[in-house]
């Protein structure tokens, strides 16, 4: 079992700790060609060689997918954020009592120093960062998920299933497993996801309707 980093937005955060979203899909590196149009191709099996303009893109050995196989982990990286003290009424510094979601560290390696304190997450809603002399100063002290450590990841995912498939072929049941809202109904959740698509990759990646990996994944227990 292996365990590799997943980036999620603010917005797809909050479905997982709901338990809304069980699914996530992104593109392919390699897309295979196009006369292969409607055909899935699942992790696991055995296909001939597919070259397209010199390169390799699947091979007899199988689909070989950057996320992971079935019971393989994701840790979660989000944009977060560390406290690493309080101050009182006098101006000296205490420890902070999280009064939010969050995880301790202790000595956690970045950059070029180390922190403690507890991590903390954008996802569950904004904080007023105060400076040294105790005044909130309008910093904004969050850090891009993408530099998350694993020590300051609070949610491991289970992989449950991989497959291929076109983009625009997934059922309404895999829009709402991708944790979408629909404001006019389940029914609508397939629109609802085309817009999250959109927003993240443009028009005209929906348009090229692209194969992406399908990777269905279960909380693991446990996590914060």
């Amino acid at each position: 079992m292996k365990a590799r980093p997943v980036l999620f937005n603010a917005e797809m955060v909050r479905a997982i700790l709901d338990g809304r979203k069980t699914q996530t899909r992104r593109i392919l590196a390699n897309q295979p060609a196009t006369h292969y149009d409607g055909f899935t191709f699942e992790a696991g099996k055995h296909y001939p060689h597919i070259v397209r303009d010199g390169m390799t893109l699947l091979s007899s050995e199988g689909i070989s997918c950057p996320f992971g196989l079935v019971g393989d982990q994701l840790w979660v990286r989000e944009t977060w954020g560390v406290v690493s003290h309080d101050l009182d009424d006098n101006g000296s510094i205490i420890d902070w009592v999280p009064d939010r979601p969050a995880t301790p560290i202790h000595e956690m390696p970045f950059g070029d120093g180390h922190y403690s304190g507890h991590a903390i997450y954008a996802a569950d809603g904004s904080f007023a960062w105060g400076d040294d002399d105790g005044h909130v100063d309008g910093r904004s002290c969050w850090k891009p998920s993408i530099h998350m450590p694993r020590l300051a990841s609070r949610i491991l995912l289970e992989i449950t299933a991989v497959r291929v498939e076109r983009l625009c072929s997934m059922s309404q049941q895999d829009a709402r497993s991708e944790g979408v809202i629909a404001a006019s109904g389940p029914m609508e959740a397939g629109l609802a996801f085309r817009e999250l698509w959109l927003s993240i990759y443009g028009d005209e990646s929906w348009k090229a309707n692209p194969f992406v990996w399908v990777i269905e994944f279960k909380r693991v227990e446990g996590q914060q």
